[in-house]
């Protein structure tokens, strides 16, 4: 059954400065629990806790640069798309903008 969701809704994120996340489709939003799709808005220098997914996460970064920091080091992400699969890893926005990404997970 199609249901129309109106609006995302707005979510706290964890992080060393404030980003905005709006959650499309998720447990807040759409009481989804087998798939999140969520935007997200971070400001210049903008850092997130490390954590291992229990999931596939697909990233598409629509603007500015997202470093992932994994095992084998830095991935630079810049109008790209990531996948990443129950791995350890660190977001941060590059220092010289702003990044906005769209998440599936």
């Amino acid at each position: 059954m199609a249901i129309r969701i109106e609006r995302a809704t707005e979510i706290q994120a964890a992080g060393n400065k404030p980003k905005l996340v709006d959650e499309f489709i998720g447990r807040v939003n759409s009481n989804t629990r087998s798939v999140s799709v969520t935007r997200m808005q971070s400001p210049t220098g903008w850092q997130a806790p490390g954590q291992t997914s229990e999931f596939d996460e697909y990233t598409v970064v629509l603007r500015g640069m997202l470093c992932v920091e994994i095992a084998q080091g830095v991935l630079a992400v810049c109008g790209k798309t990531l996948r990443s699969s129950f791995e350890n890893l660190r977001t941060n926005g590059a220092a010289i903008e702003a990044i906005e990404v769209f998440r599936s997970c």
